[in-house]
């Protein structure tokens, strides 16, 4: 996965996994693959117990109980609809962005040859053909005819050979690392310089072109097919390889092949698109699209006052029975193709024992903050990796809230308690500071809970609070101890060696286990989903028991719409994004 990041994790359908600030906050996004889930699209109300309360609805649509409530100020939008989302970094290129928020305006405005169905497996959008090899080493795509980007111009198979050479450039500083996804003959040899081409990628015709790898790897087709095409008279007309630093100029100027086309971005406020008639599938029916950067104190209130059509409140008992009672909203329920989970800098000696991680895992009450913030709809998990996964297993050791295993870990690995009742170890007293983003419920239930579960163990927690972009900054520079985030995951698991492998290039945290390392070599060398499933139990029993991270949870996404707008079709694999083509206001 390329994460992409929301306190979480974003989006390339060619890259890995995508982060958020979770609560409602999300981030990166990874890569697509072609793998289906158990989980389908949710749309039949389902009912789950939460813990200890009685029934709430988990899954599925609950429908607006009176459409006739909808605020004045929302009625009077006849051609527009109002978005809101958590305020994103304004990365609104493909190969380049990292956050959920990004990921919604690129997947907006651009398109890729193929795409994620509702039950997780790829579907064809640009292309309106493709056929895989019997060795599974040759890609063949054939586009539709007649394909356009938003300004005009023909898109042609040349225009997703340049997208794709690119992401091999040595210059290129994205999230996505498609040399290890794909194995795309020659682009090793492109990456280093030593060609001027890449011999695996040809053009054949003008709608046709071939791709031939040098290994069986279970996300290539998900890397080729996903990515969204840029247009290379647009965004080549500069490039001299080895020097992609322009790119950064045209991150606020897209220019693609999706529904919609940017007019207008302000940062920290709104983007405003507009519907792009020379969208494949037809112009969209609304023709007015505007992304209002909304906080979790502030979004359900724009909804309730119509200044919003639709946002993603942070799901708990509470919040659902306060959506209930306005009457007009549609709300929208289902599990997260994603989790929360609290990073190690692992670059910091204080962090390298693993039983000083485990000890921080078992000495933090999850359970306690989950039920806070959730109430019923989210559970903790050990494991990273959401449930409705196929690659799912919880064969592991449970990280249950428990302080004398934590102080006897602790103990262990000589971090002793001093006459001051603080913890040290070679004169160095152990203190945490939690690198969190606000506005996040999720962060609000964090700092307290911890900084009495560790003061219990002896250890300082201080909390150093901030927006979000400025915690993705801080991350990627590891200038952090602790922080909270959630990635949003790909239906293929294996996109999350960009994030656990040593060399991954979502690996900002400094991880490096050479078992791990071997083990996702092993899982991307062949499509055997069996084995392949063995391979990531494999997985992840190590990184239960390694830790990279303190696993939080996984939740139930929500997004409440206004009646008003309808066409929205969402599941674990096709967040709200996905459905913009086909909404239309009533």
């Amino acid at each position: 996965m390329k994460k992409k990041w929301s306190l979480f994790l974003s989006t390339l359908l060619a890259v890995s996994i995508a982060l958020s600030a979770c609560g409602s906050d999300k981030a990166k996004e990874p890569e697509k693959n072609a793998q289906s889930n158990e989980q389908g699209s949710g749309q039949e109300e389902k009912k789950d117990e939460a813990a200890g309360e009685g029934e709430i609805v988990s899954e599925g649509v609950i429908k607006a109980a009176d459409p006739s409530k909808s605020p004045e100020l929302a009625n009077n939008r006849k051609d527009m609809v109002i978005l809101g989302i958590t305020a994103p970094k304004g990365i609104f290129n493909p190969i380049y962005s990292e956050t959920s928020y990004d990921a919604y305006l690129v997947r907006s405005l651009f398109k890729g040859m193929l795409e994620y169905d509702k039950d997780g497996t790829l579907k064809k959008a640009l292309a309106d053909d493709y056929q895989v090899s019997p060795d599974n080493l040759k890609y063949t795509f054939k586009l539709k005819e007649g394909l356009k980007f938003s300004d005009g111009t023909p898109l042609t198979a040349e225009d997703v050979a340049f997208t794709l050479t690119i992401l091999h450039d040595k210059s290129y500083d994205g999230p996505s690392d498609i040399v290890k996804n794909a194995h795309i003959k020659g682009g090793q040899e492109y990456r280093d310089g030593k060609v001027s081409s890449i011999e695996g990628i040809k053009v054949i015709d003008p709608l046709t072109i071939e791709f031939t790898t040098t290994e069986v790897s279970a996300l290539a087709l998900s890397t080729i097919g996903g990515v969204e095409i840029m247009p290379k008279a647009y965004y080549g007309k500069d490039y001299k390889q080895g020097d992609l630093g322009y790119m950064h100029d045209l991150f606020t100027k897209p220019v693609g092949a999706g529904p919609y086309k940017l007019d207008k971005f302000v940062a920290g406020q709104e983007a405003q698109l507009t519907a792009n008639e020379n969208y494949y599938l037809g112009k969209p029916k609304v023709e007015k699209l505007i992304y209002k950067f909304t906080t979790a104190e502030t979004n359900v209130q724009l909804l309730q006052t119509g200044e919003t059509d639709m946002d993603e409140p942070t799901v708990s008992k509470d919040q659902v029975e306060q959506l209930k009672e306005m009457g007009f909203l549609d709300t929208t329920l289902y599990r997260t193709n994603g989790y929360g989970y609290i990073a190690f800098n692992h670059k910091l000696d204080k962090f390298k024992d693993k039983r000083v991680r485990q000890a921080l895992a078992y000495g933090l009450n999850r359970q306690e903050i989950v039920d806070a913030v959730f109430q019923g709809y989210a559970d903790p998990i050990d494991v990273p990796q959401s449930k409705q996964s196929w690659s799912y297993t919880d064969d592991v050791t449970k990280y249950n809230f428990d302080l004398e295993k934590a102080k006897q870990l602790l103990d262990e690995a000589g971090w002793k308690v001093g006459a001051d009742g603080k913890r040290e170890k070679n004169g160095e007293k152990f203190v945490i500071h939690f690198t969190a983003s606000t506005p996040s419920e999720v962060n609000d239930a964090i700092i307290p809970i911890a900084q009495k579960n560790y003061g219990d163990l002896g250890i300082e927690f201080i909390a150093d609070q901030m927006e979000f972009n400025a915690v993705i900054d801080k991350r990627k520079k590891g200038d952090f101890d602790m922080l909270f985030m959630a990635w949003s995951l790909t239906p293929d698991p294996q996109s999350s060696e960009n994030v656990f492998t040593t060399k991954g290039h979502q690996n900002d945290i400094g991880y490096s286990n050479p078992k791990v390392d071997e083990l996702f070599i092993q899982s991307n060398s062949t499509l055997d989903v069996e084995k392949r499933k063995e391979i990531f139990h494999s997985i992840y029993k190590e990184l239960n028991e390694d830790l990279p991270y303190i696993y939080m949870y996984q939740r139930r996404d929500m997004y409440a719409t206004n009646a008003r707008v309808q066409g929205f079709d969402m599941s674990p694999y096709r967040d709200f994004s996905y459905s913009l083509p086909n909404i239309q206001i009533q």
